[in-house]
């Protein structure tokens, strides 16, 4: 499983939480109790989920930022969460994969322009919360219920950024095998179709898939995502079994950004993958 397929690097949860963690989330909680909101109406006012809102509380998860940002404002702009948020630290259990993952997640965050390709399985940032859940279920170890929840929580949060940011292009290219992988009955198959069309339908969201009749091609070493900072610089990512890199080296990836582009013009254009897409719902 990839950086966005990984149960562990996937969610915020953490392993060992830190006492700055656990304190941020006390003084969370208690400024919420003072102005009077319960978790739910609070989740609803900052447009996070409940679960969410809860597992910061309790310090099991980082803040995001658009999560404390929220919360000032819903709290009364006093600065607390805004300032305390700078000295919060992951406890030890931020090691390994877990951590590549959430360098690459926050990078991802600010990224003027995000480029994904994958052969493997329905990128994380496309996948419907049935195809989601089943890649959860499907993992070894076996993941525990409530560690399940907190890995559909973060996996449908990261899709907002789809429509939260209009003008940041997403580019994704996926193996047509992917897409024919059963899972489920056929109604989940088309409602994972489905979601995969109305996510690549906005401008800013790109799809092309390589046709299983395209044939060998440069970027057969694997999944692949490449991002530019607000500051030009170009990274990557790639991902194996129970590991992760984070790619800096400017060669390095100079050489993923050559194949990258090379398999888009080898792949079919956005009209006829989603023209592709639809066949195989027909078929369904």
């Amino acid at each position: 499983m990839d950086d966005e397929n990984a149960p562990h690097g996937e969610s915020d949860r953490e392993p060992d939480p830190s006492d700055s963690l656990r304190t941020f989330g006390a003084v969370m909680q208690a400024l919420r109790e003072h102005a009077g909101y319960s978790r739910t109406e609070f989740a609803n006012l900052v447009s996070f989920s409940k679960h969410t809102v809860e597992s910061v509380e309790l310090g099991r998860r980082m803040p995001d930022v658009a999560l404390v940002e929220r919360s000032e404002e819903a709290l009364g702009n006093t600065g607390a969460l805004r300032k305390s948020s700078k000295y919060v630290t992951r406890g030890r259990g931020d090691v390994g994969l877990a951590a590549w993952f959430r360098q690459w997640a926050r990078l991802e965050r600010v990224a003027v322009s995000l480029c994904t390709y994958e052969c493997r399985l329905v990128p994380g940032l496309l996948q419907s919360e049935g195809y989601a859940r089943a890649v959860f279920e499907g993992t070894v170890p076996v993941a525990p219920d409530s560690l399940l929840e907190d890995f559909m929580t973060r996996r449908m949060e990261r899709q907002r950024m789809l429509f939260d940011r209009p003008t940041t292009p997403f580019s994704f290219i996926v193996e047509e095998h992917v897409f024919r992988r059963r899972f489920g009955d056929p109604d989940q198959m088309r409602q994972m179709l489905d979601h995969v069309l109305e996510l690549t339908e906005p401008r800013n969201v790109t799809l092309q898939v390589v046709p299983l009749e395209a044939g060998l091609h440069a970027c057969l070493d694997g999944p692949l995502q490449l991002l530019e900072t607000p500051r030009g610089q170009r990274l990557g990512y790639s991902e194996g079994q129970q590991n992760g890199r984070l790619i800096s080296d400017v060669k390095e990836v100079s050489l993923l950004c050559q194949r990258y582009d090379t398999l888009r013009s080898q792949a079919l254009n956005a009209k006829d993958s989603r023209g592709l897409l639809e066949r195989l719902r027909g078929e369904l």
